[in-house]
């Protein structure tokens, strides 16, 4: 898989936690993976995914669920009239996402900005794109 591909895997594994107890997420993360797996098997050319990828996934949703608090303060202190209780999910999602990129992996700020946008464009709302590059933009 590509990074974009990963990063998208990333994204619905870690939008899941907003609907399952943190508790909870570790098998959610499992069966999801494995979901993805039977789902793709039937179609031997979108089979792309390694078992690295797998572990890399797993492991970077994991370990941005374990930032949530962190990351959720950053949010909250520098978005103005925007808490992350008032986000829309998916937009929080990729905001969470985009911010642990740029604070615990070190990525550019522009490629995990444009990576946030362009998943915005995919599962967002028509205002999502704009509203991510904005939230962004004030955080970093």
């Amino acid at each position: 898989m590509n990074r974009h591909e990963v990063r998208k895997e990333v994204f619905k594994a870690v939008f899941m936690n907003e609907f399952h107890d943190t508790e909870e997420m570790n098998n959610v993360i499992n069966t999801f993976l494995e979901g993805r797996n039977n789902a793709e098997t039937e179609d031997l050319a979108k089979n792309n995914k390694t078992p690295e990828d797998e572990e890399y996934i797993k492991t970077k949703s994991e370990a941005i669920i374990a930032k949530l608090p962190e990351i959720d303060d950053l949010i909250n202190k520098s978005v103005d009239g925007w808490k992350t209780t008032r986000m829309a999910k998916v937009d929080l999602t990729l905001i969470r996402l985009a911010l642990y990129e740029i604070k615990f992996e070190n990525l550019p700020v522009g490629v995990a900005i444009n990576e946030a946008v362009s998943l915005a464009d995919e599962f967002g709302t028509d205002s999502s794109a704009g509203f991510v590059n904005g939230a962004l933009a004030k955080l970093v």
